[in-house]
């Protein structure tokens, strides 16, 4: 099993396809309620979809990037503005994070081998 994608409720497709465009994604759908980007590395994808409501969403969307302060930075030359600049965390993570113009929260990281194998994992079998 692969996860295909995940798609986020956006309020103003232009403004969000912009951002997503300026964070480095590659945008390969484009309509004026659904926009589709593949990232930069690996075969990921992620859309946006137009929400004519409320666009409250708690969930909280990862892109990792291993030179992360470097990107943080050149996000900033580009007007992104960080909620939190990149800091480690308590679980071995470093992380920025960002709001999308429809206030959807997006978290920056590199976790390295931290990521898929923390001093804390779990093997559990079925």
């Amino acid at each position: 099993m692969n996860l295909n994608q995940v798609t986020l409720p956006v309020q103003n497709m232009e403004a969000a396809t912009t951002f997503y465009i300026t964070l480095g994604f590659t945008q390969i759908v484009d309509t004026p309620h659904y926009a589709r980007f593949e990232c930069p590395e690996g075969d990921a994808t992620f859309s946006l979809s137009l929400s004519e409501g409320d666009t409250n969403n708690s969930s909280v969307i990862y892109f990792e990037h291993e030179a992360l302060d470097q990107w943080v930075v050149e996000l900033q030359s580009r007007g992104i503005e960080f909620a939190q600049e990149p800091k480690d965390e308590r679980f071995l993570w470093r992380e920025a994070v960002v709001y999308d113009p429809s206030g959807n929260k997006i978290k920056l990281y590199w976790a390295g081998e931290n990521r898929l194998n923390p001093p804390w994992r779990v093997e559990k079998h079925l």
